[in-house]
């Protein structure tokens, strides 16, 4: 059956319609925001550095296991999995393993992951922006101290007192 409506049985039904609507979006709406706000610090993996020289990267979580890599100080890593006193991770190249975890600091690192395989260097600037002055040069694998971030850019610092900016797209770390 067909009902007709007056123009204003239809304006109360739209407003009633837009009501409930409002009512069931709020908490929705209220979820999102919640979300977005707090997601960057849960979404956020964990890091580590390393904290000596010749750290072993181990196949499993204890001495018995086979050593896969040795690692040097400051080299970041991310955080997969804790067991006890180990802790297993995955370096800026995908390797993974276990490393004792009194040989880990929380540290912020950044290591060169642009260039892979070739003898191409990048640039360490001044200041933030490729106009900027050239200050030094760095290749694949080469390890900084994170200093700040800003705009795309971080500052870094090297073990030899260098201290510059690198587009951040050419880093992996925190």
């Amino acid at each position: 059956m067909r009902h007709n409506l007056s123009p204003y049985n239809q304006e109360m039904m739209k407003n009633t319609f837009i009501r409930k609507n409002n009512i069931l979006l709020t908490p929705v709406f209220l979820f999102l925001l919640l979300f977005v706000w707090i997601s960057p610090n849960i979404l956020k993996a964990e890091m580590l550095s390393v904290s000596g020289d010749k750290v072993n990267l181990r196949s499993g979580p204890g001495k018995k296991y086979i050593i896969k890599w040795e690692y040097g100080k400051g080299f970041p890593l991310v955080v997969l999995k804790k067991k006890g006193k180990w802790v297993k991770v995955k370096d800026f190249e995908g390797d993974s393993g276990w490393i004792y975890k009194s040989l880990l600091i929380d540290k912020p690192r950044m290591i060169v992951k642009a260039n892979r395989n070739q003898e191409k260097s990048i640039n360490i600037r001044k200041s933030p922006g490729t106009t900027k002055k050239i200050i030094g040069k760095a290749y694949y694998g080469v390890v900084f101290a994170t200093i700040e971030q800003k705009s795309g850019w971080v500052k870094i610092k090297h073990d030899t007192g260098l201290e510059g900016w690198i587009k951040r797209s050419l880093l992996w770390g925190y």
